[in-house]
């Protein structure tokens, strides 16, 4: 959330600011319910320090019967000033992060930018297949009987699929917990940032509905979306994201701790709500995934550096597989609402004949912090909000897309990307001699 001081004094900026997001919100009723909220409180201190006065002396039962009736106007205050916060409290949450000044201001996704691309696609002499006819003749996709048994957009990974998975696992931790790499990165984009490994973490994939919220990935617009358990009223992630973000909600990090830096490994579950007969061919879409999430804390003024570092280690990692990508800079409309800055990677998926989103990095400056109330004590001793980064390494279904349609051979086998050979200790995946 924003800081009321920042709203007061920058009125009309956060207006727009959240119209370009798409945010409708009456933001002169909550300017009107935060004058309401500070009148209260004033005179609320006024009524606790009379009675505390008077509460100190020997009162006559004159100034017995006033202390009585100045309790009782304190009860009143306190509650009226519990409905006005509610109220104020409620309109605050709705307001979205500002986009930086870069941001493409727009409605959707078509708004998008393209900043770059890499690699060329590969022109195949013969027939392409999408992952699921490779999968099929491969024996490592089972979609049919996984709908038998899950339901739509489910499917078993198998064989050679879940080889490539862990073989992905491996050499992203590998790559993150390496300080070497991670500064060679830093030196190709040409800045000074702390190149402090990444510290790997298994997190939980269910959380409570408080720091889902606080999150701010929980409201009324993508509730619909969570798998909600209602038995114990807590949700299943969507990212690992989730409950990395939150680990220090109502804490204080030292600042001689920072950068903290965490690659989380988790399966990740989305209901697919809004997405009604979307991609419903194959894996890239699916109610149950596992991903490799990116997730790090920091002081204000290496935010957006360690934004641009994310971006720049997605990079890194689609240049080992050697698969041609593009760089997206998202528009105000289609970026989520903690979001001050995002950029989206989409790789080129040949079955498709065109990209496709496989990684997101997301800027969240202090937004998610000051939810979350996680602050950070300076090296003066001073306490202020921390600011927030995450992105995907790798969401491993529709990385996985990109590897076998990229790498795709005509009998049907893939080959496996060069980096990658030495976790599965071979260089193709054929096809089973009964296929």
């Amino acid at each position: 959330m924003l800081d009321i001081k920042f709203i007061r004094e920058n009125f009309e900026f956060v207006k727009k600011a959240a119209h370009d997001k798409g945010c409708k919100l009456d933001f002169d009723k909550l300017l009107k319910l935060d004058k309401e909220r500070r009148d209260l409180l004033g005179e609320l201190e006024k009524l606790r320090a009379n009675q505390n006065k008077g509460s100190k002396a020997k009162p006559t039962p004159e100034e017995q019967g006033a202390l009585k009736n100045n309790k009782q106007r304190i009860q009143a205050q306190e509650k009226e000033l519990e409905g006005v916060t509610t109220e104020f409290d409620a309109l605050m949450l709705k307001i979205p992060n500002p986009a930086m000044a870069d941001v493409p201001v727009g409605k959707d996704e078509a708004d998008n930018q393209v900043i770059r691309k890499w690699g060329e696609p590969r022109e195949f002499k013969f027939r392409v297949r999408d992952h699921v006819e490779l999968g099929e003749i491969l024996d490592v996709i089972d979609i049919d009987r996984a709908t038998k048994v899950s339901g739509a957009r489910s499917a078993y990974l198998k064989g050679g699929a879940v080889k490539i998975q862990f073989a992905l696992v491996q050499f992203v931790f590998e790559a993150l917990t390496n300080e070497k790499t991670l500064a060679k990165i830093i030196k190709s984009m040409g800045e000074k940032i702390n190149p402090k490994p990444f510290v790997p973490v298994v997190p939980p994939v269910i959380i409570k509905p408080e720091p889902f919220r606080r999150m701010a990935r929980l409201s009324e617009a993508d509730k619909d979306e969570r798998y909600y358990l209602q038995q114990d009223d807590k949700y299943l992630v969507g990212s690992a994201e989730h409950t990395l973000g939150s680990m220090f909600m109502d804490e204080i990090i030292d600042e001689r701790d920072l950068p903290i830096r965490f690659l989380g490994y988790s399966t990740s579950f989305r209901r697919e709500a809004g997405s009604y007969g979307k991609d419903t061919r194959g894996i890239l879409r699916v109610h149950q995934f596992d991903k490799l999430e990116m997730e790090s804390f920091t002081v204000g003024e290496d935010s957006l550096k360690e934004h641009n570092f994310f971006v720049a280690i997605q990079e890194y990692l689609m240049q080992q597989l050697d698969i041609p990508y593009q760089v997206i800079l998202v528009s105000t409309g289609d970026m989520g609402g903690p979001d001050a800055h995002q950029v989206d990677i989409e790789a080129w998926i040949p079955g498709q004949n065109k990209y496709r989103e496989t990684h997101t990095a997301d800027l969240m400056t202090d937004y998610q912090a000051r939810r979350l109330q996680t602050r950070v004590r300076r090296l003066n001793g001073q306490i202020e909000v921390a600011h927030t980064n995450d992105a995907t390494a790798f969401a491993i279904g529709r990385i996985l897309i990109a590897i076998l349609e990229n790498n795709q051979e005509e009998d049907g086998s893939v080959r496996i990307p060069k980096i990658l050979q030495k976790y599965l200790g071979q260089k193709v995946i054929r096809p089973p001699e009964n296929k």
